[in-house]
Parts: C-alpha cells; structure tokens; sequence
C-alpha cells in the first residue's frame, strides 16, 4: 500500500522535504476528550493496551483530530519486562508498580525470553489492525523503552526520582547489573523486530531515564545496549531519543540510528554542532503549550528557525502534558504544517 503521506519516512532517510513531519510523544492519550470517553468505559488502562481493537481506535484518533503526520501505537514500555515474566500494574495516579522486583541473582530466575506472537500478541495484532485502518494515511510508529530504563523499573519495582536502587546495583553488583541489562536488550531486539514484521515502519527507543547516569555509567551500561538495539533491529528507520542526556549528544551521535531526539534543555546549535549526520527530533518544551496560542505559534517558529531547513523531524521535548488544551497542540502543528507554504 502506498502512503499518501510519506514525510516522516523521507525525513527519517535524511531527504531535504517541503517542511518537517510533525508528531507529537503522547499524542495517543488524555489531551483528548475521545481517549479519556473511551478509557472511563474500562476497568483499567492495561485493558485499553491489551485490547488490539481499542489500542487501534485511540492510535488513530490523533490522526484524525490533531491531523499529525504520523500515527504512534498505543502501548506501554513496560509490556516487554512482563513478556519477560516480571507483570506490573497500573495504578490510577500513582503510576506503574511491580508486586516482583529484581534485586538478585536468584531473581533471575523468574524471567525468560520473549516470544512475541505468544507473549504480546496483543501488541501485535494491534499493529496489524491499525496499519488496515490507517489505509496508508501516514506511517504508523512503533516504540520500546530502552534497557537502562526497563531496568529502572524493575529493580525499584516503579517510580523514582533518584532511581538509587537502580544505580546501587550498577555499583554494588555490576554482573548483575550486566546479566539484567543484556536480558532486556535480547528481548528488546525480539520485540521491535516483530513489531516491524507485523508492521510499523518506523520505530523509537525511550530512553527516558538516561540523565540519571553519569558519563561513566552511561558509558558501560546505557551506551553499548543502544548500540546493540541499533545494529540488530532491522527493515524501519530509528529514532533513539535519551531524555536529560543531551550532554551526552557527542557519544549518541556515534550511534547506527538515522535520528536522535532532542530534549527542551538542549540547544538546538549544539546538538546540530554534536550530531551532525543525524536527523534531530524535538524539541519545544512541552510548558510553551500552556501559552497562548499566539506564544504557541511564536515559539514554534523559533524552534523551526533554530533547526533551519532539512533534517528535522518536529516534536516537543517531552510528552504532552495530559492538562494541556488540544486546541495548542493544532496551534504547534499547524504552524509547523503552514511552515511547508512560506
């Protein structure tokens, strides 16, 4: 089938377009009164996840009422360390918690390796179903978290601010640190593999805890997994975006991705100067949204400006504030979208 609307892809390649592709992380969520009708008819928010049909119906929906040039499944990082054997729950405004943690050798044991047509068939299904109903509109993007941020979760069994349990491993068992880390990666490889035989045609990596690491610590343990991921994940162009890392933008750029996302904190000149042959992603600071739409409208040429023509994939920093009014994400896109006339 052929897209009727290919700029993310023809970006992603590197080719010069008539204006930046424009997405939006957590598009697919609760800045829209459509998501949160169909989310109050459930019991929970890994029904919606789980449910290829419903996941299908809300990936779509910005499509339709935001008018983004790509669609991004509906999922959750850590359905991968469940396929692995550890589950998590969900906890309405607490936010994830795993009953299990990794804190030892012998809880190793608990985990194997990821069959994805067994272990997420759901997610699966839901790529499938949605690239039928996308009809080629516009390229439908897969997602994973990184391994550095999957360990993250399961060694604090949820949430933090420091992630100190985390990094006392890297520092106090670092074999385990290690054996954990290459067991995510493997699984990591499987997973967005399958999701590109089931068909996205476009991926990212979150690694969304990334600034928690030193330069020494991402060196060893963040850095040669992204590597990993990178070389073995084959058939769609891949964006790697390391939140709070931009610091580490001259080691990222070493990277085998075709982009690298751009967080609000880093400078647009910078990271152009630190990643040259990369197409950058981002960067307005999700905040700017709660503006007017006239600052919203201002800032985003600025950002435009910053990034000049070519290589660029327009997003925010960040994800999208769930109290955010959907009427300033339109302001952001159309802006970007009309930047295509001037």
């Amino acid at each position: 089938m052929i897209l009727q609307n290919d700029l993310l892809l023809r970006a992603l390649n590197g080719e010069m377009t008539e204006r930046p592709p424009v997405w939006v992380m957590r598009q697919a969520g609760r800045i829209l009164p459509e998501y949160r009708a169909v989310r109050s008819r459930l019991s929970g928010f890994k029904e919606l996840v789980e449910t290829p049909e419903l996941a299908c119906e809300v990936t779509i929906q910005p499509v339709d009422l935001l008018g983004v040039d790509a669609a991004i499944l509906f999922s959750d990082i850590l359905v991968v360390p469940e396929a692995m054997g550890l589950p998590y729950e969900l906890i309405e405004k607490v936010g994830p918690r795993f009953p299990e943690t990794i804190r030892s050798a012998a809880d190793l044991t608990r985990l194997h390796a990821v069959e994805p047509e067994e272990h997420l068939k759901y997610v699966m299904d839901a790529v499938r179903l949605t690239r039928s109903e996308l009809g080629g509109r516009v390229p439908l993007i897969g997602f994973a978290g990184a391994p550095w941020t999957i360990f993250c979760y399961m060694v604090e069994g949820g949430g933090s601010k420091e992630w100190s349990r985390a990094r006392r491993m890297l520092r106090e068992a670092p074999e385990l640190a290690e054996d954990l880390l290459d067991r995510i990666t493997d699984a990591t490889i499987v997973y967005l593999n399958a999701k590109i035989e089931a068909g996205v045609q476009a991926v990212q990596l979150f690694d969304s805890w990334a600034g928690a690491l030193d330069r020494t610590l991402f060196e060893r343990y963040s850095l040669p997994r992204l590597r990993r991921i990178c070389e073995s994940v084959k058939g769609a162009p891949m964006i790697v975006f390391a939140k709070g890392a931009g610091w580490q933008m001259d080691r990222l750029a070493t990277l085998p991705c075709e982009a690298l996302g751009v967080d609000w904190h880093m400078p647009v000149a910078e990271a152009r100067q630190r990643a040259p042959q990369h197409v950058l992603q981002g960067n307005l600071d999700p905040s700017v949204l709660y503006g007017t739409e006239a600052e919203v409208r201002a800032a985003t040429q600025q950002m435009l400006t910053d990034f000049g023509r070519g290589r660029h994939v327009a997003n925010l920093g960040h994800g999208v504030y769930p109290d955010i009014h959907p009427d300033r994400v339109r302001a952001f896109i159309d802006e970007i979208q009309r930047s295509g006339d001037r």
